[in-house]
C-alpha cells in the first residue's frame, strides 16, 4: 500500500498520526510505542524496518539508523477500528528499543495484582 491508500484505510489523529505498538514477534514482549504517519508506515512496509514520526522533533525517524538497533518488520496489523497498529519485529537478542538503553520501553510497573 502506498501512503494515499493507507490514509484512506486508517483512522488518524487530528495531527495525522497513528499509534504503533512494537512487539518482539517470537516472545510477545512489548518493546515500545511510537507514532507513525501514512508516509512513515509506507516507508516501513517498503524498507522492512521500522520508521516512525518524532512528535518532538517533527521529523521521520528510522529506528536504529544512528544506534544500529534496527527492528526488522515481521508483520503489521491494524486493530478493529484501524486506529492503532501492532508491528511485530525481530529486534535481535541484544537489541535495544528504548532511548534509555533498555531492551523495552516498558519497565516501570505502576501496579500489579
Amino acid at each position: 500500500m502506498d501512503a494515499d491508500e493507507l490514509r484512506s484505510t486508517l483512522t488518524l489523529t487530528s495531527d495525522g498520526l497513528i499509534p504503533a505498538i512494537v512487539q518482539q514477534h517470537d516472545s510477545g514482549e512489548v518493546l515500545m510505542m511510537a507514532w507513525m504517519t501514512p508516509d512513515t508506515l509506507a516507508e516501513t512496509l517498503a524498507l522492512g524496518e521500522t520508521v516512525f514520526w518524532s512528535r518532538s522533533r517533527k521529523e521521520r525517524w528510522h529506528k536504529g539508523a544512528t544506534s544500529g538497533n534496527t527492528q526488522r518488520v515481521v508483520s503489521v496489523d491494524a486493530d478493529c477500528d484501524a486506529d492503532t497498529l501492532l508491528i511485530r519485529v525481530d529486534q535481535g537478542p541484544d537489541g535495544v528499543a528504548c532511548h534509555t538503553g533498555a531492551r523495552s520501553c516498558f519497565g516501570t510497573r505502576i501496579a500489579s495484582s
